[in-house]
């Protein structure tokens, strides 16, 4: 019951920085949420067919993916604000140019360049809001900040469909309507460039803390007793292999979980607008329904971890959205595809900060950083991958076969994952643990 008044009390006590840096990823977020929503729609309305979509999701994941560990450690040797505010601005400019410019290699290229700038936000968000908060506050601040993302992206994907909706009830053309709220998405994502232009650079870490402040970083879990000023021991080779040992078996799980969403995931408003012939406002609605959903799930999660550790609760909710994932992709009949996508949104998404929490408690400090780029980086070259695949069985086999296959290899590639992530991470006795990594 004090929830609202409590945050809006935290949210005045906050610095200029936050405030300003909260501002631009509200602007910059819903501009984004338009453009993931609705861009593949306004391919489709080109004339092009599932095969050039695929092909653009692939490849601007692929950039994205590159350009991830790059980022990040050029974001560690200069100015986080420089970057930001170049991500916000090319991102902008490039979202102008993919709402007008509709040849074939124009899409490619700019999906190629819409990539790489994507990932200057996804990667440097979280340390610039650590370098400006306490430890003690970064917790909560992370989670508040995933809150306000989700919360911009459902805006913006909601407002977006429904404003397409407005627009062609006025007699404008469904191409043209989409290429308008494309528009408006652009410009949204520019405004993110005001607000930042403002900012104050954070202070530099020293070295004792830098690791603190890696791309990725939740700093969710850091102990806060442990003094950061201690001398650092010379590090034994073997705990080095321990962690590499542990990241690579990640890496491998989290890839085979982007490989089957990557199948599903970026061609939602595909299959609800195909199969079942929705107005552009359901689907958004529909679609922001599931990321308000994601946000509930995330809340849900620590409590099941509580219960059952971590590594159970995530195989548990990950198993228990196959069954919702299936129905989805077989299901004739609306309704039940519209709440059994909601329930897949909610119970696989709970798993994500568990995820998160798990490598942290396991991934020594000096290589938490690049543990999370890499988990990030894998997950993202499932999706880069599996555009072509995705856009080859609807196309072969139509709109329902086509997708049931898909989901099904989507199901099949999250099964052997939570077998894979039960069996190597699953808790053991606490003497044993350390070994681990």
């Amino acid at each position: 019951m004090h929830f609202i008044p409590n945050t809006i009390l935290e949210i005045r006590s906050w610095s200029r920085n936050i405030r300003l840096f909260f501002l631009a990823n509200i602007f910059y977020q819903i501009g984004t949420g338009i453009f993931s929503l609705l861009y593949n729609l306004y391919i489709q309305g080109l004339g092009y067919g599932d095969m050039m979509n695929g092909r653009v999701v692939s490849i601007q994941s692929l950039a994205t993916a590159i350009m991830f560990i790059p980022i990040g450690l050029i974001g560690d040797r200069t100015s986080g604000k420089r970057l930001l505010v170049i991500g916000g601005l090319f991102s902008g400019l490039l979202f102008l140019g993919r709402s007008f410019l509709v040849s074939e290699s124009s899409l490619v290229i700019l999906a190629v360049l819409t990539g790489l700038f994507a990932s200057i936000f996804q990667v440097l968000a979280i340390p610039y809001l650590a370098a400006n908060i306490s430890k003690a506050q970064r917790l909560r601040m992370f989670s508040i900040f995933s809150s306000v993302v989700l919360a911009a992206q459902v805006f913006g994907s909601m407002g977006g469909g429904i404003l397409a909706d407005l627009l062609q009830a006025l007699d404008i053309t469904r191409l043209m309507s989409l290429r308008v709220v494309l528009l408006t998405g652009s410009i949204t994502t520019l405004l993110a460039v005001i607000p930042l232009l403002f900012l104050s650079e954070a202070a530099r870490a020293d070295s004792s803390s830098r690791s603190e402040m890696e791309p990725g970083r939740t700093g969710s879990t850091e102990d806060p007793e442990l003094p950061v000023t201690r001398p650092k021991p010379k590090e034994p080779s073997t705990e080095a292999a321990k962690d590499y040992a542990f990241i690579s078996r990640f890496v491998v799980a989290q890839l085979l979980v982007g490989l089957g969403s990557g199948l599903v995931v970026p061609y939602l408003n595909l299959y609800f607008t195909n199969r079942f012939s929705v107005s552009l406002s359901a689907m958004s609605v529909l679609i922001s329904l599931g990321q308000v959903m994601t946000i509930v799930s995330m809340l849900i999660g620590p409590s099941l971890a509580a219960r059952v550790g971590p590594v159970k609760a995530v195989v548990i909710f990950q198993i228990l959205s196959l069954p919702f994932l299936l129905l989805t992709g077989f299901t004739q009949l609306l309704l039940i595809a519209s709440v059994s996508f909601l329930f897949r949104q909610a119970l696989m998404n709970a798993a994500n900060p568990i995820q998160s929490s798990i490598m942290i408690d396991r991934v020594s400090d000096r290589r938490r950083g690049i543990a999370n780029s890499l988990m990030q980086t894998a997950f993202m070259l499932g999706w880069a991958t599996m555009g072509p695949v995705q856009s080859y069985f609807v196309t072969t086999y139509g709109t329902y076969w086509g997708y049931a296959i898909t989901f099904s290899i989507t199901g099949v590639l999250y099964i052997v994952s939570s077998l894979m992530y039960f069996f190597m991470f699953r808790e053991r006795p606490a003497s044993t643990i350390s070994t681990v990594g």
